[in-house]
């Protein structure tokens, strides 16, 4: 048994040549300053992969697909702390509520009573993000202001969920001035939205903002959470 397990020690060093360690250091040292945490996306990348980061020390993971992260949360260490990035349908919510940490992309009270439902189901309370429309492309998800404030409005008997946060995804585009203007007014509906529901909790203290080309600019507007993956994993092949 030891040797098997030296073998497989030796494939993993030999596999994890796609995973870039200086740079999830590089990334890891970047967030301690801002107390802020890595989500490694790693949707399409094999469990191997994942591993490797995981020997490096990471922790967190995120998915962007149901199917894909059921598949992988099977095979790998049990202390990894799941999150769902992608656009979840409530109808397949029930097959990541077992074991899913974070839900990043709430967009609807339909989709929050789902989570609330099924988590009960599995005894347990998910963290749960919403998430802001901030972008000026109309393919992205997300609520308005007056949606979020309805939904908070409706959300408080929900035992099951803890909503913890805001989600925001920038424009797609290289204006940094306008990434960071869309960066802030997120920051700033974070903290009104904080200051009317969560006051004097510790609470809703979570602002998931950034990937890998704008985490710099997500970090300096207050984000606690940046979602990176070809900077640690490389180009995706979807093939």
């Amino acid at each position: 048994m030891a040797f098997c397990s030296e073998v497989v020690k030796v494939y993993y060093f030999c596999r994890n040549m796609a995973v870039n360690i200086a740079a999830y250091q590089q990334v890891i040292n970047e967030l301690r300053s801002f107390n802020a945490r890595l989500v490694a996306v790693s949707k399409i990348k094999p469990v191997s992969d994942i591993l490797a980061l995981y020997e490096a020390g990471q922790r967190i993971f995120g998915e962007n697909y149901v199917q894909e992260l059921a598949d992988k949360q099977t095979q790998l260490p049990e202390d990894i702390q799941w999150h769902f990035i992608g656009h979840l349908q409530s109808n397949k919510v029930k097959y990541i509520a077992p074991f899913v940490s974070m839900i990043h992309g709430v967009d609807s009270l339909k989709l929050l009573q789902e989570i609330n439902k099924q988590a009960a189901k599995n005894n347990r309370v998910i963290d749960c993000l919403l998430q802001v429309f901030i972008a000026q492309e109309e393919t992205k998800f997300g609520l308005d202001e007056t949606e979020l404030d309805q939904l908070l409005a409706q959300a408080a008997g929900l035992q099951n969920v803890r909503i913890a946060g805001l989600m925001g995804m920038a424009s797609n585009t290289d204006d940094e001035a306008q990434i960071s203007r869309e960066f802030k007014g997120l920051a700033a509906l974070h903290a009104r939205l904080k200051e009317k529901y969560f006051p004097g909790t510790d609470d809703f203290k979570e602002l998931s903002t950034g990937m890998s080309g704008d985490y710099k600019l997500a970090l300096a507007e207050g984000s606690t959470l940046v979602r990176i993956g070809s900077l640690l994993f490389g180009a995706r092949n979807y093939a």
